[in-house]
This record gives C-alpha cells, sequence and structure tokens, in this order.
C-alpha cells in the first residue's frame, strides 16, 4: 500500500511516518509540506520518492493509495472531502474538523464515495484505554465517573516540538475532542448532558487558555475534563477511570492501578505505540474493505456533542 503523509515534517507527521515504517507492505511514496526547500530534504533524508508544497499534486499521482493528514487544524475538513473525491482513502488527524457543519460534510463525502475515512482518535487504540475497553465490553466493568486533566503550558503560539506555528490550537476543538469521543467510546453512550466552563480570552491568540468540561450519559457515567495552556508542569493528558470494580489511571500508553501498581499490557495489542495501531487499522481496513474503528461516522458523534458544549460557552 503506497500512502502520502501531509504535514509530514510537523510533530505528528513525523509520528505517523515512524509508526508506517514498523508497518508491513506499506511504502510511503509521497510526502507534502510547506516550505520547498524543508520538505525536499525531508524526503531526501528519509529516502522518500516525491516532495510536494501543494496536496494536489500529492493526490494527482498514481503511487498514492491513501494519505494521512497532519495538516493544520483549520485545513482538515476541506483537505479529506479533497481526498476523497480523487479516490484516495484518508486518515485525518485530530480533529476532522472544527465546526460540526464541517464534520457532517466530511461523513457524508465518505458515503458518497465508500471510501476508508478516519479520525485520529488514538485514544482509541493506546493500550492502556484498550485493556479498559476489553474489561469494559466482557462486562468486567463499569464506569462511574472518568475524571482527566489534560495540561500544557503553551502561551505563545506553538506546536508539540515547541516550534511555532502559523495556526492556533484549540482546548475544545482539538484537546477536548479526545476524552470526549473516548468517554462516549467506553460507555457506548452519547452524552445527553453537556456543559462548558471557559475562562479569559487570550488577547493575541483569539482562545480560552483554561477550560473545564462536563458530561454525563444516560446509564449515569460522568465525565470531568479540565484543560489548560498556563499549567508550568508535566504536561500531557491523564485519565482516572473510577469504575464499579476499580481504579486506573491512564498515561496515554501506560495504565496504573488507583494506587500507582503498574499494570501489565503485554499481549493487549501487537504494539505499545498508539501511533502506530491506529495506523495499522488504517491500513487493515483498507486492504480488507471494511469500516475502521474510529471512522469518521462513528466519530461524529464527539462532534455533535463539542458543538452542543461550544453553543453552551456562547
Amino acid at each position: 500500500m503506497r500512502l502520502c503523509v501531509a504535514g509530514a515534517y510537523g510533530a505528528f507527521g513525523i509520528k505517523h511516518l515512524d509508526a508506517l515504517a514498523n508497518i508491513e507492505e506499506v511504502e510511503v511514496t509521497s510526502v507534502m509540506g510547506p516550505t520547498k526547500e524543508k520538505i525536499e530534504a525531508f524526503a531526501a533524508q528519509r529516502g522518500i520518492p516525491h516532495a510536494a508544497t501543494t496536496l494536489e499534486e500529492c493526490l494527482a499521482r498514481d503511487d498514492v493509495d491513501a494519505v494521512i493528514l497532519a495538516t493544520p487544524t483549520q485545513m482538515h475538513a476541506e483537505q479529506a472531502i479533497a481526498c476523497m473525491a480523487a479516490g484516495k482513502h484518508v486518515l485525518v488527524e485530530i480533529p476532522m474538523a472544527d465546526s460540526l457543519a464541517d464534520s457532517e460534510a466530511v461523513v457524508a463525502k465518505q458515503k458518497e464515495t465508500g471510501l476508508v475515512a478516519m479520525a485520529g482518535q488514538v485514544r482509541r487504540f493506546n493500550p492502556s484505554h484498550q485493556w479498559i475497553h476489553n474489561k469494559i465490553q466482557a462486562g468486567e466493568l463499569k464506569i462511574q465517573q472518568m475524571d482527566v486533566q489534560t495540561y500544557f503550558f503553551r502561551r505563545t503560539n506553538s506546536n508539540a516540538k515547541g516550534e511555532p506555528r502559523s495556526w492556533t490550537d484549540h482546548l475544545l476543538w482539538h484537546h477536548a475532542c479526545h476524552t470526549v469521543d473516548l468517554f462516549q467510546y467506553q460507555t457506548g453512550e452519547t452524552a445527553s448532558e453537556a456543559f462548558g466552563l471557559q475562562g479569559p480570552i487570550h488577547p493575541d491568540l483569539g482562545i480560552a487558555m483554561d477550560m473545564s468540561i462536563g458530561m454525563k450519559v444516560p446509564s449515569g457515567a460522568i465525565c470531568t475534563l479540565s484543560l489548560s495552556f498556563n499549567n508550568d508542569g508535566p504536561f500531557g493528558t491523564f485519565f482516572r477511570y473510577i469504575c464499579d470494580n476499580g481504579t486506573y489511571i491512564a498515561r496515554y500508553d501506560d495504565l496504573f492501578d488507583g494506587n500507582e501498581n503498574p499494570i501489565d499490557l503485554s499481549g493487549v495489542t501487537v504494539s505499545n505505540n498508539g501511533i502506530e495501531l491506529i495506523d495499522r487499522e488504517f491500513v487493515a481496513a483498507i486492504k480488507e474493505g471494511r469500516e475502521p474503528n474510529a471512522s469518521v461516522a462513528q466519530t461524529l458523534s464527539a462532534m455533535v456533542t463539542l458543538d452542543r458544549i461550544e453553543r453552551g460557552l456562547k
């Protein structure tokens, strides 16, 4: 299978390229980045035969079967639709769009074309969350509350590598999207109640730097989510699952019980890398001609909930 990675030398473009290198029968034949000299040097360094500064050039190639979009959020919906219009399967990094209307347009295009279209909801694939999901499916755990903290120290417009960028991140449509989808995925329900509170708007970035979100599903489980770009300390997203039969703390690909004792995740998945696992699902779904876990259709309910929260903020 021949893939193009757009946004290749960004923080998550590199993560996807490293992950794809571990998957058999996959070749990256094209990469896209905004700066000609930089993307060409990057492609040469990685041994990738084609580099371009526009997605259109990549989509026109016969040696591209599928595309991974690790581009700025504001481009996601338009680019995902363009990929499918060109007959290419697409995995679009989180979020698939920064509005419900654009998300619905992406889902509509997938239904029209029948191509594989995934949203980058990697939390579904982290071994820690897969372990919890398997226990829930087996009837061994029931969530009472998910308590989640998403914390960064990002008072300037910078990416996950600390480099300046031209587009603005968003606590709600990007970072909260992970937890909203995961909460609904783990409970198997869509939030019946959802609200948000936001702190002051940054004078330059135009976004709230602190946010609190509450959700409840019909069965009664609740989720409390705190997000901040002002946290001067350990950063990342930390999940506490308070269940009827134990408490568990998930930190990306690692899992602990409520007393910080590590949980053995060996045998849960073929890899301990969540990005590799989501890429494996993307490739497998294309090969097998099936809907993937975290398809754009499956994750649309998260966008509905985010839209509900945003309308409440306004």
